[in-house]
């Protein structure tokens, strides 16, 4: 790498040297029509009175939040009534959802210092994640319905050749604050690929993505659970942390409402990450177990962020154990 490149820029040079592949008969024979959905734009701010801006202020100001919240603090301290909410408000340089943003960042790279993989993260916190895979697909649009109107952040990870059709989900997820991660551009076993072919698995992906507004991905999850000592070399050449997961729910199976509710549920303990999908098939028991889910995590303490932000408030604990009953199976 010269100096003055970053992983950002090596990858862009590398995708505009990956010939495009013609994947529409591929996905079209999987994915069978497209099917239409109606999408919500959720307001990231709406200050409609003074008493919910002094409340919203005042909360940061003597709030005790994990992550990053002193720091926060001391800048609305710093700014006047006036630069405070334009900060709130805003997402560019300055703003808090920038600053929240640096220090989610920050957390995966302090991760990645130490362990190129987690499947759990600390249990500082009675804190755990949602997670998303295979997506985007007919099925998106309702599970994002469900995380506005119960006000929950997920993380996604994507498949890229589904963008053609399904991209206005992730313009979605992007808008409503959510995180996208890389789940290949075909959904392929990375340890059955070259390391070239896995670079392009990679890097067409996040062209994929980028087109509809999202990040370069931090976050890296591999299909079936299966990978090798080639996709670890790449993951950490472009700094991506590969996220597996604590819970798997099985939705994947269909298995039945209940039973997914159960996994999820009755696996949960602090710094899990919950593994569920929102495509690769019928996911309508998926969508209908989501709201009771949250509902009982809710119950039981539990606070439900994305995995950066789960990351940043409970550091994951070095030893990240990895059982062969993943290999083939989840993601």
């Amino acid at each position: 790498m010269g100096v003055g490149d970053s992983p950002m820029n090596e990858a862009g040079a590398i995708r505009s040297r990956v010939r495009a592949r013609s994947l529409t008969g591929l996905a079209r024979s999987v994915l069978g029509p497209d099917v239409a959905a109606h999408h919500r734009r959720r307001r990231l701010v709406a200050i409609l009175a003074l008493p919910a801006i002094v409340a919203l202020i005042i909360g940061l100001a003597v709030g005790a939040g994990a992550g990053g919240a002193a720091r926060h603090r001391a800048v609305v301290a710093r700014r006047g009534f006036f630069a405070a909410i334009s900060a709130l408000a805003g997402s560019g340089a300055g703003s808090l959802a920038a600053d929240v943003q640096a220090d989610q960042n920050a957390a995966i790279s302090k991760t990645l210092a130490y362990t190129p993989y987690v499947r759990i993260a600390g249990s500082q916190h009675r804190e755990l994640a949602l997670t998303f895979d295979d997506g985007p697909g007919p099925y998106t649009p309702a599970v994002l319905r469900v995380l506005e109107q119960m006000h929950v952040p997920a993380t996604f990870f994507e498949v890229g050749v589904l963008e053609q059709y399904f991209h206005v989900s992730t313009t979605q997820i992007v808008a409503d604050g959510d995180v996208i991660g890389d789940h290949t551009q075909l959904h392929e076993p990375m340890s059955h690929l070259s390391r070239r072919d896995q670079t392009a698995q990679l890097l067409q992906e996040t062209s994929a993505i980028g087109a509809y507004g999202a990040p370069f991905p931090r976050l890296f999850r591999p299909p079936y659970g299966l990978w090798n000592n080639a996709t670890l070399a790449l993951l950490r050449r472009y700094r991506m942390l590969m996220v597996l997961w604590t819970v798997d729910t099985n939705d994947y199976r269909a298995p039945g409402v209940q039973a997914i509710v159960d996994s999820a549920v009755h696996g949960a303990q602090p710094g899990a990450i919950i593994l569920m999908h929102d495509a690769g098939g019928n996911r309508s028991e998926t969508v209908a177990a989501l709201p009771i889910i949250i509902r009982d995590l809710r119950r039981k303490g539990y606070k439900l962020v994305t995995v950066p932000q789960l990351l940043l408030d409970n550091p994951a604990p070095a030893n990240q154990s990895f059982t062969p009953a993943m290999l083939g199976s989840g993601g």
